[in-house]
């Protein structure tokens, strides 16, 4: 099993940049709601996305990594089902076609030397950056739950939760894929202070959810927000950072209130981030999975990867 192989090795994982930001101001397409399962609905959709995740797969052979293979599922959740016109039925039916997709992607690239894990994504149930709706646990572990289980259902070896804004949230999520036996991973995004849209320090967050769930991420992340909105609060020898895993930056230091504002891609400095993955990497003990988020393209993995 991949996901056994990446747990055993120290090798560096990779996984992709920003697919949303790129798809839409490099490639022209339109995503409803930010959702990228639109593109798995036709031959031109899923030939881009193709040949989006080969050249992230081969940069990862090139430079001796494995690779973390996401699904196209960030949206498909029951809250934002009805905003992207769908029922629960076509809602989980997208989830099993996201996946079977994924696995197709793993199947195209087999011949390469690179291990990749079926990464299950589940995004927010909210906007991510601004909490409309501040869940209870329970809550999140019912939103949640038609979409974990249709994802491990369908064979994917981990779940990913990407972008979550407070820790309740997160720890719906654990719930949930521990009901099915999924290992899983819990990413939290911060504003430009370094805390969670909650007002939740990174530590707060994660020391949170590990005490309700008996520590039962994997590991966790940080995606959506630059590297200067989070390195200050990496500092000292706390044994919460030993928990964070991997790293999902922006490209651009804007501010989230800037960024849903912006009518142009603020792709940043891909030399310049590379070089701020490896002070991170010196803060972080267990960094191991490195990619990007918003902004983010081939330019700045490599920039990562080679640095």
């Amino acid at each position: 099993m991949n996901l056994e192989r990446f747990l055993k090795t120290e090798r560096p994982y990779l996984t992709d940049g920003g697919l949303e930001t790129f798809m839409v101001f490099f490639k022209g397409y339109e995503l409803p709601c930010f959702s990228s399962h639109v593109l798995l609905l036709t031959d031109e959709g899923r030939a881009a996305l193709s040949v989006y995740y080969k050249s992230f797969i081969e940069l990862a052979e090139k430079t001796r990594r494995g690779y973390m293979l996401g699904t196209e599922s960030w949206r498909l959740n029951s809250a934002w089902a009805p905003e992207l016109g769908l029922s629960e039925a076509e809602m989980l039916l997208m989830n099993e076609r996201a996946v079977e997709f994924a696995k197709s992607i793993r199947i195209q690239n087999q011949a390469l030397d690179v291990p990749i894990v079926l990464n299950g994504i589940v995004g927010p149930l909210g906007d991510g950056y601004v909490i409309d709706q501040l869940r209870s646990v329970t809550e999140a572990m019912d939103a949640h739950r038609p979409q974990v289980h249709c994802l491990a259902k369908a064979g994917v070896e981990m779940i990913s939760g990407l972008t979550l804004s407070y820790s309740a949230e997160a720890i719906g999520i654990a719930n949930v894929a521990r009901e099915v036996d999924c290992p899983v991973v819990i990413s939290f995004t911060v504003e430009t202070d370094g805390c969670l849209p909650s007002g939740e320090t990174l530590a707060e967050a994660i020391l949170a959810v590990d005490a309700a769930t008996g520590l039962y991420p994997l590991y966790y992340m940080i995606n959506c927000a630059h590297p200067d909105h989070f390195n200050g609060v990496m500092t000292g020898s706390d044994d919460w950072k030993a928990r964070i895993g991997g790293i999902r930056a922006n490209a651009s230091r804007r501010s989230h209130a800037e960024l849903d504002e912006a009518e142009e891609l603020d792709a940043g400095d891909p030399v310049e981030l590379g070089e701020q993955y490896v002070e991170l990497q010196k803060l972080l003990p267990s960094l191991k999975v490195m990619g990007g988020c918003c902004g983010t393209d081939h330019r700045h993995i490599s920039c990562i990867a080679e640095s």
